[in-house]
């Protein structure tokens, strides 16, 4: 099985690091991951400059891009087409849940292997501070990834999986969910620099809408999240009641 491993947080992660040591015991591996941090990158292509790879070991290479621009290098480039058996993107510093999803350069990773036709897992990690949080993480994924056959997953569908606080030595207790909601109260912050010239951070705070089922709600009692999410946005709902409005023009 070859699995190609990515992430935004970037190749020296700790999370894609404990990810590549458990899975290297059952797999064989490809990592192709920025070469520095790129949270909230989404699913932002590089298309206004040349993208550079450099090998960093066996079968790992940093790239100067996105996560989705490793993905597009990995199997055009590294691999010439070939698809790999899966694809997994993180373990990310920090939950991947609700609307941070549409942000999230993890989940982004994930999104461009399902359009190409890979089976693909976005990895999220809450607890961050934990010292065997990580290794512990992956220590499931490996177990997940040799039971995600019985999911029977349609093409175009890709798993969301976010990790709770450490109770224990291992994550055992999950649950399927949906994505949750949160409300953001967004600030900008404003600065002046030594030009005089102003400046921002965008900063803010935000609560979790209370959903039962939701990522939020599993993750915030404990248990692993696994949520199954697509691609296509279309509203078909809206579809069939629009078909009964005619529109004059």
């Amino acid at each position: 099985m070859l699995i190609l491993l990515t992430n935004d947080d970037g190749l020296y992660a700790e999370g894609i690091g404990a990810l590549e040591k458990e899975l290297k015991k059952t797999a064989q591996l490809l990592v192709v991951a920025p070469d520095r941090e790129q949270s909230a990158s989404s699913h932002s292509l590089t298309l206004t400059r040349p993208l550079r790879l450099d090998q960093r070991g066996s079968n790992r290479y940093s790239c100067d891009g996105t996560p989705t621009d490793c993905i597009m290098l990995a199997v055009h480039g590294i691999l010439k087409h070939r698809l790999p058996d899966l694809l997994i993107s993180g373990i990310n510093e920090g939950g991947n849940m609700g609307e941070d999803v549409t942000y999230s350069g993890t989940v982004a990773a994930a999104i461009e292997g399902s359009i190409l036709g890979i089976p693909a897992i976005a990895v999220s990690n809450m607890d961050v501070d934990h010292p065997d949080s990580f290794p512990a993480a992956a220590k499931f994924i490996r177990k997940f990834v040799r039971q995600s056959g019985k999911l029977k997953l349609p093409v175009g569908t890709f798993i969301n999986i976010n990790f709770p606080i450490l109770k224990d030595s291992l994550y055992k207790k999950y649950k399927y969910t949906c994505l949750g909601k949160r409300v953001y109260q967004d600030i900008i912050i404003e600065k002046i620099d030594p030009r005089g010239k102003n400046y921002y951070w965008i900063a803010g705070q935000s609560t979790w809408t209370d959903i039962e089922g939701s990522d939020f709600e599993a993750v915030s009692k404990g248990f692993v999240s696994i949520s199954p999410l697509k691609l296509n946005y279309t509203d078909f709902d809206s579809i069939k009641r629009m078909g009964h409005i005619k529109l004059k023009f």
